[in-house]
């Protein structure tokens, strides 16, 4: 699968009651669809996963994969404590067609995870996932740093894709391309503009196989499906893909290798998110720099300081759905919400 482009890092809505939102799930999925995001992330942190039940957080990955668009890739936060848990999410997101599922380390018996240990964790849930398995490296939640040795050791593993890594360094994300670039190379299903081709779209294009033929050239190759189904694609050769999950560094980790990054400040300005990646493709520096200076200082204090809640209203302030944070996390004085709002003041949808 292709991990190209910005990826919203999206939240969970719950009632006031703090029963799951599921109609407003959909209803924020279906907005980002209409976006130029690449895809979505569900139940990341931002999403509040660790304070979701695994009911909960298998009826979430069903509701917004039923709302989003087939040619949005979808990923699945599904980090456990269990190999056995993580895995039975990893099934329920296989089923809901997901193209991607995200894996943090488990974390509980920290003094008990070497990086052996967290090694052998990846490599058993890869070894046993249905779908292509992203790492995510997020030490400030999980206590636990992915070194860069594990990293590299783990992308041999034929089913593991990729990286998350959200520790906000550009130096990292550069160490992180350098050590991985030896890594096996895979051939994947792209558009005729390589953009990325998910499996709910050759489901809703094509109900027979897709027929490949070589390019004119003789290189890559090109699939097209049967008549009348409207799907074409072509493949394209991709190493590990290192994504970066701070909107603070998001341009300069693409300048030092990253293939895109999973923001959470996508998730209440997902067009000022993507601004600066579009602008970065058009190989306009001075203009993808502007764009990113644009959204650095509000990303900083709504989604590094002020955390979910602060998140969550910003979501609702610019018309998205965030509602309450699920406790022990506490909501917004007037006063913060206040600073929000004029944080977002030229940043609306």
């Amino acid at each position: 699968m292709l991990m190209e482009g910005i990826f919203a890092a999206v939240t969970t809505p719950f009632y006031t009651d703090e029963k799951v939102y599921y109609r407003k799930v959909e209803a924020n999925m279906a907005r980002y669809s209409r976006s130029l995001l690449a895809g979505m992330l569900v139940l990341g942190s931002t999403g509040e996963a660790a304070l979701l039940d695994d009911a909960e957080s298998a009826e979430v990955l069903r509701c917004a994969a039923g709302a989003a668009r087939p040619e949005k890739v979808l990923i699945a936060g599904i980090g456990r404590e269990s190999v056995k848990a993580t895995l039975a999410l990893a099934e329920v997101a296989a089923e809901s067609g997901y193209d991607a599922v995200l894996v943090r380390a488990p974390s509980y018996y920290r003094s008990q995870m070497t990086p052996g240990v967290v090694a052998n964790y990846f490599r058993t849930v890869a070894d046993r996932s249905p779908l292509p398995v992203l790492l995510y490296n997020v030490p400030q939640y999980a206590g636990i740093d992915l070194g860069v040795e594990t990293v590299a050791e783990l992308a041999s593993h034929e089913n593991i894709i990729g990286i998350k890594d959200s520790m906000g360094s550009v130096e990292r994300i550069r160490e992180l391309v350098k050590a991985t670039a030896g890594a096996r190379k895979r051939t994947v299903a792209v558009t005729p503009v390589f953009e990325a081709v998910t499996g709910r779209m050759l489901v809703a294009g094509a109900q027979g196989d897709l027929v490949q033929v070589s390019s004119a050239g003789g290189g890559t190759a090109v699939a097209t499906a049967p008549a009348g189904t409207g799907v074409k694609t072509r493949m394209k050769e991709v190493g590990f893909q290192v994504l970066c999950g701070s909107g603070s560094v998001a341009l300069e980790a693409l300048e030092a290798g990253a293939s895109g990054a999973i923001l959470a400040f996508a998730a209440c300005a997902p067009g000022a998110s993507t601004e600066f990646y579009m602008a970065w493709k058009d190989h306009d520096l001075e203009l993808a720099r502007e764009k990113q200076k644009r959204i650095a200082g509000p990303n900083k204090r709504i989604v590094v300081e002020l955390g979910i809640a602060g998140l969550k209203y910003a979501c609702d302030f610019n018309g998205y759905y965030g509602g309450r944070a699920r406790l022990p996390l506490v909501g917004m004085t007037a006063e913060q919400r206040a600073e929000v709002e004029v944080l977002l003041a030229n940043i609306r949808n």
